[in-house]
C-alpha cells in the first residue's frame, strides 16, 4: 500500500491483474514490485453505478480507498477518489466520453475540482486498431498520466499481451504533488472501466 502522508516522491510499480468471473464480476490483485500484494478488490456484475472498494488483503477486513461514479451513465462519468480510512475526497477522475469513443482520455481533478493532469491513450492510430479489428487485444493498450501544462510524465500504464488475463502495470515516477493513491486509482479504474467495455 503507497504511504499516504506524504506526496509521491519516490518512484513506485505496480502490477493490477484482473480476473473476471462471467455471472459474479471480477476480482482485482494489486502487487507490488516485488510481488507482495498490497491491495484486492471485487467488482460487481451488472451494477449500474460503479462502486469500486480496494482492501489491503483478501480478507477484505480493512477498506484503504473507495473509487466510486457521480452518475449512472459511465460514457461521460467522473469517478470520487476517497482515503477510506479518513473519509477525504483526494481526487477525482473524468472520462472524456466523446473523445475516448476514439483514443480513451481521462482528466484528473484534485480535490477542489481543478485539473492538474490527463491520461491519454499512447496513439490514435493503435487507438483505431484496438477499436476496429477482432483482434484488439493484440494491440496492448498504453497510457501516458501527465501534469496540466506539460512537463514530464507523471505514470505510465501498459497492459500485457494475453487475451485470457488482464493485467497492468503501472509505473509512477518520483517527484510529482499527487496524492500518492491517485495514479493508482487510476489505474484500477482502466483495468475497470475499460476492461469491462472490452
Amino acid at each position: 500500500m503507497p504511504d499516504a502522508t506524504a506526496p509521491a516522491a519516490d518512484a513506485v510499480e505496480y502490477t493490477i491483474r484482473r480476473k473476471v468471473f462471467k455471472l459474479f464480476g471480477a476480482a482485482f490483485h494489486i502487487y507490488d514490485r516485488d510481488g507482495n500484494l498490497v491491495g484486492y478488490s471485487k467488482q460487481k456484475a451488472f451494477k449500474l453505478k460503479e462502486d469500486i472498494r480496494i482492501y489491503r488483503d483478501e480478507s477484505m477486513d480493512e477498506e484503504w480507498l473507495k473509487i466510486a461514479a457521480r452518475s449512472v451513465i459511465d460514457f461521460s462519468a467522473a469517478y470520487d477518489v476517497t482515503d477510506s480510512r479518513t473519509g477525504e475526497l483526494i481526487g477525482t477522475l473524468r472520462r472524456k466520453g466523446l473523445k475516448s469513443m476514439f483514443r480513451d482520455s481521462w482528466e484528473v481533478l484534485d480535490a477542489n475540482e481543478r485539473a492538474v493532469g490527463h491520461i491519454q491513450e499512447d496513439s490514435a492510430l493503435m487507438a483505431t486498431l484496438r477499436r476496429l479489428t477482432d483482434y484488439g487485444w493484440i494491440f496492448p493498450q498504453k497510457f501516458t498520466l501527465s501534469p496540466d501544462g506539460g512537463g514530464a510524465a507523471i505514470a505510465n500504464y501498459s497492459t500485457n499481451f494475453n487475451p485470457f488475463v488482464h493485467k497492468l502495470k503501472v509505473d509512477v515516477h518520483g517527484g510529482n504533488t499527487l496524492h500518492p493513491f491517485v495514479p493508482l486509482a487510476a489505474g484500477v479504474l482502466l483495468v475497470a472501466v475499460e476492461g469491462k467495455q472490452g
